[in-house]
């Protein structure tokens, strides 16, 4: 059993770890789990992921509770023929149908980051459907995962649809999407240089409660605004980037709440950029905070955003390859570090930017 120290760390941490550990098919045991927070230990959206890895490989788990700081999992207690991680090999895994409700607000899509790497291992399709939050603080909005995050990974081969069928803001909850995994096979990453800048794409929700306030117009139009009035390089001869989609949402929901999410395709890849509405925030900064944070990264190289820049990395290590990123934040460099635990030797290089390589996966 491999033994994991989260003092240091949050809960990207447990998800990772327990994504790394279905995958290898090897058990884990963490301690001190989310060491460096204010309340350490599990909350109700760090359990669901544990509960929802363990349905899925009928795993076994000890110390999964609230406010548990040390959990024991391991996902084929029966070791039924999968192979263990250290035979060289991934193991393989069963799909099927299941359902999650968090309980709380908890980030769904959060949920989802930590099971689609499970896609490289499955057998047959795997169906996840979760209550909770879409759109809340700590965690990008859902538009983020299914406009920015899958498409981009589908280029690299892997298979998953995103359904919304209700929105879930901060502090209710009550969301509930559904995520299709398909079995696939990924092809290196290679991201190391931002292609030409092509387009964006503007994603603006608000809860229905809002919609006397016209918010989604509001937010979109803020958004395009700064976009177009600040975007570098928009000469005569380099006009601002083309708006190729914009769609704004109304949705029906348990509580009041906003969200805005730009996606930026360049020739290589595509970025994200977000902001979730709050109680005393003009619409307008909503959309301008979004667009300033986009107009920061284009000032950049980097082909990727910072929310990508950590979620890719257990793809990279599934799959080999590189990845330049914007920055090495505590996230990426906690990631790097688990990464290292389990075997996958990722290396950062930091020569005109930062690139994490892992040249030759673990497993074929």
């Amino acid at each position: 059993m491999r033994k994991l120290d989260g003092a240091d760390a949050g809960g990207q941490f447990v998800r990772t770890a327990l994504t790394l550990s279905v995958l290898r098919n090897e058990p884990i045991r963490i301690t001190n789990i989310r060491g460096d927070r204010s309340t350490p230990g599990l909350r109700h959206q760090h359990l669901a992921v544990v509960e929802t890895m363990a349905d899925i490989c009928d795993a076994d788990v000890r110390g999964a509770a609230v406010g548990g700081e040390t959990i024991a999992f391991d996902p084929d207690p029966d070791s039924d023929g999968r192979p263990r991680g250290d035979d060289g090999e991934f193991g393989r895994l069963d799909g099927g149908r299941y359902t999650v409700d968090i309980g709380t607000a908890g980030s769904v899509t959060l949920l989802f980051d930590a099971l689609l790497p499970l896609a490289t291992i499955l057998d047959s399709p795997l169906s996840i459907t979760a209550t909770g939050g879409t759109d809340v603080k700590w965690a990008p909005p859902i538009d983020y995962f299914r406009h920015v995050k899958l498409p981009l990974v589908g280029r690299y081969g892997l298979v998953a649809a995103c359904d919304v069928d209700r929105r879930g803001f901060y502090p209710d909850g009550g969301g509930r999407v559904t995520l299709r995994l398909a079995p696939s096979s990924l092809e290196p990453i290679e991201l190391l240089e931002r292609g030409s800048i092509e387009a964006y794409h503007l994603f603006s929700t608000a809860a229905t409660s809002l919609a006397d306030r016209d918010v989604t117009r509001r937010q979109a139009d803020s958004a395009r605004d700064r976009l177009a009035s600040t975007e570098p390089g928009a000469t005569d001869d380099q006009p601002p980037i083309e708006l190729a989609t914009r769609q704004e949402t109304t949705a029906t929901t348990q509580c009041p709440g906003s969200a805005v999410v730009v996606r930026i395709d360049h020739g290589t890849g595509i970025a994200g950029f977000t902001t979730l509405g709050e109680r005393g925030k003009p619409a307008e900064r909503v959309g301008e905070d979004a667009a300033d944070e986009a107009n920061r990264w284009l000032q950049g190289r980097a082909p990727v955003d910072r929310h990508l820049a950590d979620q890719l990395l257990v793809l990279l290590a599934i799959a080999g390859g590189r990845l330049a990123i914007p920055a090495v934040t505590d996230h990426v460099m906690a990631s790097c570090e688990l990464l290292d635990a389990f075997g996958f030797e990722p290396r950062l290089d930091d020569d005109e930017g930062t690139t994490v390589s892992i040249d030759s996966p673990v497993f074929q």
